[in-house]
């Protein structure tokens, strides 16, 4: 049997749907804002299997927890956040303890041209993930999310000048993977 359902009309009806885990609602749910959340869980993961493993737990918390939406507010900003948490909650797990010296931070400039307005999504998106998980997670939450380094610290269960520090690594590291890239192109 299919439904037929305007979720922007009748946004109270599908969430209650979620909520009393009817299967079409949470199938349309899941297809209906993979393309706009895998994107988010690929900013955070070493790879798309790791992606597709925080995504699915992702959405395993969304459904668990859809009684806790309050309707008339973003659902779409309510399930990005529960990603990122099910992102950081991920790196948690496999993270190594690992501190990073501010000492050895140095500060990135160039007066390159910009060397990203070269490059595509993919690419950008596929040096990201050649990041260390530390600082893809920093790099992430400060540049893309907008955290402050106070709540990356918070998040991370990191001290502020270590946020600071993996954001400077982060940056530099990107710059080089994304010159390389550059320079492989101009040959």
């Amino acid at each position: 049997m299919d439904y037929v359902i305007d979720i922007s009309s009748n946004e109270d009806d599908f969430i209650s749907a979620c909520v009393r885990q009817e299967s079409w609602a949470q199938q349309k749910l899941y297809e209906d804002n993979f393309s706009m959340l895998m994107p988010v869980c690929l900013r955070y993961a070493n790879n798309r299997e790791d992606a597709l493993d925080i995504l699915h737990d992702g959405f395993i918390k969304i459904f668990r927890n859809m009684s806790k939406y309050k309707a008339g507010t973003s659902l779409n900003s309510w399930m990005k956040r529960i990603l990122i948490n099910t992102a950081i909650d991920f790196y948690r797990k496999r993270k190594r303890r690992r501190t990073e010296d501010l000492d050895t931070a140095y500060s990135v400039q160039s007066n390159d041209p910009d060397a990203i307005s070269q490059i595509s999504a993919k690419e950008i998106l596929d040096a990201l993930q050649l990041l260390t998980p530390a600082y893809r997670m920093v790099f992430n939450l400060y540049v893309i999310e907008g955290f402050s380094h106070k709540e990356v610290g918070q998040q991370l269960n990191i001290t502020e000048s270590t946020s600071r520090s993996n954001l400077v690594k982060a940056r530099t590291k990107l710059k080089a993977i994304l010159l390389a890239k550059e320079v492989k192109y101009d040959r």
